[in-house]
């Protein structure tokens, strides 16, 4: 039987994937289209999910294919200069097309021994105490101890599980493309110094010189957003809106998109689970989209992997929703405010003129881009110290740097007093007996995603906290 099917090839699937795969799960990942997609969705990696590659020790192989770009000016497109001593090693964005970024994740996932069948398509599926029986459209039944469902915000899983997405409708649509332009850049940029609004957004992809991707409000919403917008379409709004449709030819893909936001009522129901868009779907403002899916697959990777292998400590699985579904639902929030900020009408714009005024404090920008990163989650760990629950960035220590010891997806002990012990655990957690400057407490524990589930010195009280997290000791 198969341990884990993965139902979605895209980047959340196929991060869930590898992450099973670094603790020995059989994963078989299950993509309905048969090429990979050409269509660029999201372009760049925010804050966390750059130190989750680096966790991984995936970054350099992203670095190489990205260009890095300043932090400031991430809410609602409002410019402001980065804080000073921002809670990272890595205080910048990866400008990185989604392209790219599924085409590093497969080789990740490849390398580790997942197995990827492509143009296979979910139709049915069942479970019983045991196991999921999943359904697939040429009458092929496969029969696996878990189900994830990462196939995006139109999931089948999702509908056959008959969970809830409640939510707001689509009010507006907009039309994307990617094509050349004949226009000069002068024309170019100064269309875009006096169009910088909700109706109108274009630049260069990252991934072809001389390809523009331009997003242009459409007139009204489409009765079926699966059927793509044609050139006509989008140069007749693009001429409305500018006054030019720039000479736009040879579209390397059209599409469109609303600003529906939903959210799943629950990530789980038995022995299948949601990640990614399937459990959640907001506006693209913000760039969170990929980058929640990818944040989502590392908090629930380590988890089914410790319930597959029997070690999970009861309620282990069941708080992947509790976490996630909290921090999906704080995204959908802040895009609804990014949304009403870029409304031209002028109650908005009085609001944003306010939210501008206030980013100069320093404290309101930190709280706003550490939002918008994902590195100001906290789960709830009950009370404590105040790194309790949230991730810790990465450290120098004497002997090299703290994410380089997290390669292997395992739990880790950084022990500066050289006295803690993790016997009886050691097969789920690495015992590292090093200092850094940059850390001042005695000793944490982290889960193998990278979030402080202990800080102290007294080996009782570890002792007491580490059950919690990964089970019963081997004796």
């Amino acid at each position: 039987m198969i341990d884990v099917i993965v139902v979605g090839g895209g980047p959340t699937g196929l991060m869930l994937a590898a992450e099973l795969r670094l603790h020995g799960v059989h994963v078989l990942v299950l993509e309905r289209d048969a090429e990979p997609t050409r269509q660029v969705r999201a372009l760049g990696l925010h804050v966390r999910s750059i130190e989750v590659m680096d966790q991984r020790g995936l970054l350099d192989r992203f670095l190489a294919l990205g260009k890095q770009y300043p932090i400031g000016g991430l809410f609602a497109g409002i410019r402001k200069p980065p804080p000073r001593q921002l809670d990272t090693a890595h205080p910048y964005i990866l400008g990185i097309p989604q392209t790219a970024t599924e085409r590093l994740l497969t080789e990740h996932a490849t390398e580790l021994g997942t197995e990827i069948r492509r143009g296979c398509e979910l139709v049915g599926l069942s479970q019983d105490d045991h196991g999921v029986t999943a359904q697939l459209a040429d009458g092929t039944r496969l029969r696996s101890r878990y189900l994830v469902g990462c196939d995006g915000g139109r999931s089948t899983v999702r509908k056959l599980l008959g969970v809830g997405f409640p939510g707001e409708p689509a009010k507006t649509e907009w039309l994307l493309g990617e094509m050349e332009v004949a226009a000069p850049q002068e024309t170019l940029n100064a269309v875009a110094a006096e169009l910088r609004t909700a109706h109108l957004r274009f630049g260069p992809a990252p991934h072809e010189e001389g390809v523009y991707r331009f997003v242009v409000r459409a007139e009204q919403l489409a009765e079926d957003r699966r059927v793509p917008p044609t050139l006509e379409e989008l140069t007749g709004r693009l001429r409305e809106i500018a006054g030019t449709d720039f000479g736009v030819h040879s579209p390397r893909f059209l599409s469109r998109f609303g600003d529906a936001t939903r959210l799943a009522e629950r990530y789980r129901v038995g022995r299948v689970l949601l990640a990614g868009d399937a459990a959640h779907i907001h506006p693209p403002l913000g760039g969170q989209g990929l980058n929640l899916g990818i944040q989502d697959a590392f908090n629930l990777g380590w988890k089914l992997a410790a319930e597959v292998d029997g070690w999970a400590p009861e309620g282990l699985l069941d708080s992947y929703d509790a976490e996630r579904n909290p921090v999906a639902a704080d995204v959908l929030d802040n895009t609804r405010a990014h949304s009403e900020l870029l409304s031209p009408e002028p109650g908005p714009q009085a609001v944003r003129r306010l939210v501008s005024e206030l980013m100069d404090f320093e404290d309101v920008n930190r709280y706003l881009i550490e939002k918008i990163t994902a590195i100001g989650v906290r789960y709830d760990f009950g009370d404590g110290h105040p790194m309790l629950g949230r991730r810790l960035r990465d450290v120098q220590l004497k002997q090299g740097r703290l994410y380089e010891l997290m390669h292997s997806g395992r739990g880790l002990l950084l022990d500066q007093t050289g006295r803690l012990s993790v016997a009886g655990w050691a097969d789920r957690v690495d015992h590292v007996a090093d200092v850094s400057e940059e850390l001042d407490v005695p000793a944490v524990l982290l889960r193998p995603d990278g979030h402080t589930a202990w800080i102290g010195e007294d080996q009782q009280d570890l002792l007491s906290r580490l059950p919690q997290w990964f089970g019963t000791a081997v004796r």
